[in-house]
């Protein structure tokens, strides 16, 4: 059966409305990282409480994924980013309006900031419902490449710090964030194929699936690699090389834009060779990235190129997780993207977190690095486990146009 080109299916101006609803939405989720250094300096943050200052935006984002993606099936997706949109800018006034001034608040702020990272569980089904089994990769890869918001953050948010004041950078976003919910609100359509809300322990009864934990576990690798990273390296560069905030948010743009730009590649690549396959390689790519970074390098280039790899792999690791997942869970996608993301988020929890606690207990790194390199280990020798069985089952050729 033929394939119907690419642009001829689905509906545009939804996919370009949830790539730019996710992509400042993200921008928003992650900019404790880039202000960390700031935001540490003042409020005489010890390395382990700023690595769980950028952690709680990537924790809380997980956890909300799973609510958001209940309303995404119960409200449709149109109508629960604009809920949700609507929160982190609350959030936003009330750091600018009222301020910041203990690192107990900044964790507050932390938690409306996780409601940004929930678009993810509005974004991607929004966009998946439109498109047929075979542009799954492809149409997801686009909407998630919204994940290239984390750059604009490192970019920006320190220049704006340093300009403004860090406490000012929160209202300055609340502009752009406006803008893109008006654009939502004009462009976004949600697609007649979306399913009737079910009850709660419906969706509950997805967890009994293995299938969904090894989707579960794959992405809390991927992203989890990916946001954490994004969320921990102006702190990486700033005490690793003795940058500026201004250029260690430069560096950490270069990495996360690797990261964000190459998830379209990810998915389109997964559409035609395989998502397993491509799946396979990054991860691969991903512990071989992290082993050396963990090394310390001496040159600030040699560790810039390490992250750029590690970051590479990631976001083409995220494309191909998003090319299976709709496969296997086509009537399930809100829920199964809440739930993917949520541990998506978990991992990048983890990740940002123990760093933080590896660079007070141990003085560097490496242990936290080394540590997410096993897990991107320990994801491929799963994947390697269930690819037989997938290929034979729900990804058989005779039952998908989709190359799994």
């Amino acid at each position: 059966m033929a394939k119907t080109p690419f642009l001829k299916t689905g509906h545009t101006p939804t996919l370009f409305a949830a790539f730019l609803y996710f992509d400042l939405s993200f921008m928003v989720w992650v900019m404790l990282g880039p202000l960390g250094v700031q935001i540490a300096h003042d409020l005489a943050l010890a390395p382990a409480q700023k690595g769980l200052m950028v952690a709680t935006p990537v924790l809380a984002g997980a956890l909300l994924r799973v609510v958001m993606g209940l309303l995404v099936d119960h409200l449709k997706p149109k109508t629960a980013g604009t809920v949700g949109q609507i929160v982190v800018l609350i959030g936003l006034a009330w750091a600018q309006f009222v301020g910041i001034a203990t690192y107990f608040e900044v964790l507050v702020l932390g938690l409306f900031l996780g409601m940004a990272g929930a678009s993810f569980a509005v974004a991607l089904p929004l966009a998946s419902r439109w498109y047929p089994p075979e542009h799954q990769g492809t149409a997801l890869g686009i909407a998630g490449a919204g994940n290239s918001g984390t750059v604009l953050a490192a970019l920006f948010a320190p220049g704006l710090a340093v300009a403004f004041g860090w406490q000012n950078v929160f209202g300055l976003a609340m502009v752009p964030l406006v803008l893109a919910l008006i654009a939502y609100l004009a462009l976004a359509k949600d697609s007649p194929d979306c399913p009737a809300p079910k009850p709660l322990a419906a969706y509950l009864e997805v967890l009994k699936d293995r299938d969904a934990w090894w989707f579960m576990f794959f992405y809390s690798v991927t992203f989890g690699g990916f946001v954490g990273l994004a969320s921990s390296l102006t702190i990486y560069f700033n005490d690793q090389y003795g940058l500026s905030p201004v250029v260690a948010g430069y560096f950490t743009a270069v990495c996360v834009a690797a990261g964000s730009f190459v998830r379209p590649v990810g998915g389109l690549v997964a559409d035609r060779v395989g998502g397993i396959r491509s799946l396979s390689l990054m991860y691969a790519a991903a512990a071989a990235a992290l082993g050396v970074a963990s090394l310390g390098l001496a040159s600030m280039w040699l560790g810039l190129a390490a992250f750029v790899v590690a970051m590479l792999a990631f976001g083409t690791g995220n494309g191909a997780v998003f090319q299976l997942v709709p496969q296997r869970f086509r009537k399930e996608i809100g829920m199964m993207t809440g739930l993917v993301g949520m541990a998506g988020g978990i991992g990048g929890f983890y990740l940002a977190s123990s760093l933080g606690y590896s660079k007070q207990l141990t003085g560097g790194y490496q242990v936290g690095l080394l540590l997410f390199g096993a897990l991107a280990l320990a994801a491929l020798t799963g994947l390697s486990g269930v690819k037989t069985r997938w290929r034979t089952t729900w990804g058989a050729a005779h039952l998908t146009a989709a190359k799994i």
